[in-house]
């Protein structure tokens, strides 16, 4: 395979395009909150959830014009959770990847709607599937896997408890549900999306599942890792930020030795449980343990 930093690279270009191709005009009297939305869905990231959709749908074959409305919408709904996690009766952040966050530009009043607009786009883009498929029972349940892993049993239950217990001592099983749903819940959903738009039968829904979550939840404790060892130099972003706040993470409970073990094991189960498919995707291979090894 070509390299996979020039392979990434191209498939992120891919993804941007499809982005783009959703976002709304910027027209109306409301045009506002058409500009705050655009803001902050081209305010750069690394598309990992679009991507991991594509290129799970691509593992089993499946028709990738049908789901990129799916990789749009997923892309809305992580950027709403950016928008509304910044805004002051959350983490009170006015920047977020060097600019100004959405509520810090736009007013906390555009920041909480275009947070809003934002999912009910999504939802929309996701239900125009239905008139490009031969499928529609497929994008039918994709739609419910999306509302399931945003809603109170996914994403925003996750964030409930991590609010609920800001300057709180939080327990191991408090953590791992916190990462499980507000981390890990739209990587899985990515992932299974992609694997039911491409027609993929129950067991390879379910080895797909595990692998999202093993993924997920390698992933967040990388970040802890990160915010210790790395430099904001190399992060982007300041380092140090969960000792300064006195958050609770898996490096705080359980050690550095710890932290890095569990990363590895759950990266090793992540690429057992692919190579159980008997399908062949190296690009997905390769970005599933880049995302976990990640130094950034």
């Amino acid at each position: 395979m070509r390299d996979f930093k020039m392979v990434l690279e191209e498939r992120v270009g891919q993804v941007e395009k499809i982005l783009n191709a959703y976002l709304p005009a910027e027209e109306g009297f409301q045009k506002t909150i058409m500009e705050a939305m655009n803001y902050s869905m081209k305010a750069g990231g690394k598309r990992l959830r679009p991507l991991l959709m594509m290129e799970t749908c691509r593992l089993f074959g499946g028709d990738l014009k049908e789901v990129e409305p799916f990789m749009a919408a997923m892309e809305m709904i992580h950027t709403s959770s950016l928008i509304h996690d910044d805004l002051p009766c959350m983490d009170n952040d006015e920047y977020r990847r060097g600019k100004k966050s959405t509520w810090a530009r736009y007013g906390e009043d555009m920041g909480v709607l275009a947070g809003d607009g934002l999912i009910v786009e999504a939802f929309s883009a996701a239900a125009g599937a239905f008139g490009a498929t031969k499928h529609p029972y497929r994008v039918g349940e994709a739609i419910r896997i999306l509302a399931e892993k945003t809603g109170i049993y996914g994403m925003i239950g996750g964030q409930v408890v991590d609010v609920e217990l800001t300057n709180q001592p939080v327990s191991a099983d408090h953590l791992d549900f916190i990462y499980r749903l507000k981390t890990g819940a739209l990587l899985q959903a990515s992932m299974v999306i992609g694997a039911v738009l491409a027609g993929a039968d129950e067991k390879e829904c379910g080895i797909i599942s595990r692998i999202a979550q093993n993924v997920g939840l390698a992933f967040q404790i990388q970040d802890d890792i990160l915010d210790v060892t790395s430099s904001q130099e190399v992060l982007g972003k300041p380092v140090g930020s969960d000792e300064k706040n006195c958050k609770t993470t898996y490096v705080t409970l359980n050690g550095m030795e710890q932290a890095k073990s569990e990363v590895q094991a759950l990266s090793q189960a992540a690429v057992e449980e692919l190579h159980s498919l008997n399908r062949r995707n190296e690009f997905l291979e390769q970005l599933i343990t880049m995302l976990i090894t990640r130094e950034k």
